[in-house]
């Protein structure tokens, strides 16, 4: 099955039930990492992920996959940060009232706090984050950051959150290698719910 894919190419494609919207290609590309690690083809379970380049931006993709248009399923994930932007969008699309965080997981749609890196980090350990961080041959530059004016004072968590924003791809590519590093045992509350999400969609 071809994968849904962000925007228009997502119209040529019929066999999609289940769409999880998220912020951006980081949060896309974790989730595609805890899928594989469980074991699951998402797209083959017509499952497709689609970044949506901000979060800004649910209420235009609540409206091409949501009731008001191919009236798919729907999942996702948010920032605590976009949490609002989220239950009124959700509202506007006919999907509640009112909608608390409750709500919202009962849909399908997980909020991270602060954000996926920082549910991972918290999940991980610093240590451990920065033991990912040496293997990738960057733990020298991540030095570099910790000595820095603006961060010398930092605890190591914040360090690591700027050091994975920082960097061009730095932080698509790292929320795999951490998903990667985690004892599924011990996966980020949002992440976990949402993979049980969707384990749900075999079904329908």
């Amino acid at each position: 099955m071809k994968p849904l894919g962000d925007g228009c190419k997502a119209d040529r494609v019929s066999d999609t039930h289940t769409v999880v919207l998220v912020e951006g290609r980081s949060d896309k590309s974790a989730v595609e990492a805890l899928a594989e690690r469980h074991g699951r083809n998402l797209a083959a379970e017509g499952i497709s992920l689609v970044a949506m380049g901000g979060a800004t931006n649910i209420g235009t993709y609540l409206g091409k996959f949501g009731p008001p248009g191919r009236d798919l399923r729907l999942a996702g994930l948010c920032d605590v940060g976009e949490e609002g932007d989220f239950q009124r969008s959700l509202e506007r699309a006919g999907l509640g009232s009112d909608l608390g965080r409750a709500d919202l997981e009962a849909l399908g749609f997980f909020v991270c706090v602060a954000d996926l890196e920082d549910e991972l980090i918290r999940a991980l350990g610093t240590i451990t984050v920065e033991d990912v961080i040496d293997s990738e041959g960057e733990l020298g530059s991540f030095r570099t950051l910790q000595r820095q004016p603006a961060w010398r004072e930092s605890n190591t968590h914040a360090q690591l959150r700027r050091f994975m924003s920082a960097g061009s791809g730095r932080k698509i590519r790292y929320s795999s290698l951490l998903v990667a590093a985690l004892d599924l045992d011990h996966v980020p509350r949002p992440l976990d719910l949402l993979m049980t999400h969707l384990s749900t969609t075999r079904s329908h």
